[in-house]
């Protein structure tokens, strides 16, 4: 491949990556964790990181950000304050008090079930559905199906971080649902 036919990372990525604390064999022998406090911690950071979402959605007519239990509430209600949407909390099975949908899927180390209020969204609805990084994908696969579920339209979902090696963003891809992440890991 010629130089300037590479693909090349926008230059963020690794600004954003080196800041991204891997702690091993958490929760699990074996698990690369990929903690983003150190991202939340630094006021600069966090501004960097919150502004490369707003800049890149700004202008895509949504009417809502979905974030993802837990990680994904935190980016996902400050990215919905500063595009003035509202937000959507995808949850753990038993933690909304309302009418919910459920959805269960696999994760890298167990399976899990995500709820949705059945109100969350209505028919049509443009949703960005965010969460803190794409593994397996099946989170990001489970909540989109919620969403669509209920009558939204994904536009896309995005993720600080991918983990391409574990597959799920191909997954997430397989199911047609556009995915924007960060930066990644391959290779790191």
């Amino acid at each position: 491949m010629k130089p300037s036919a590479m693909i090349t990372e926008p230059p963020y990525a690794e600004y954003i990556r080196s800041r991204i604390r891997t702690v091993p064999d958490w929760p699990l022998p074996g698990v690369q964790f990929r903690d983003i406090t150190p991202l939340l911690q630094d006021k600069k950071t966090f501004r960097v990181l919150v502004d490369i979402f707003v800049h890149r959605y700004m202008d895509q007519q949504l009417d809502l950000v979905a974030g993802v239990d837990a990680r994904g509430f935190i980016l996902g209600a400050v990215v919905a304050y500063e595009l003035n949407l509202g937000f959507v909390p995808v949850r753990k099975k038993g933690k909304l008090p309302f009418s919910t949908v459920a959805e269960e899927y696999e994760l890298e180390y167990g399976s899990a079930t995500v709820e949705l209020h059945s109100d969350a969204c209505r028919p049509g609805q443009r949703v960005l559905l965010i969460d803190d990084l794409v593994a397996t994908g099946g989170t990001m696969i489970a909540a989109a199906k919620l969403l669509q579920r209920i009558g939204a339209e994904v536009v896309e979902a995005a993720a600080i971080v991918d983990l391409p090696e574990l597959g799920g963003s191909r997954l997430v891809r397989e199911q047609g649902i556009e995915l924007f992440t960060v930066c990644d890991f391959a290779g790191h």
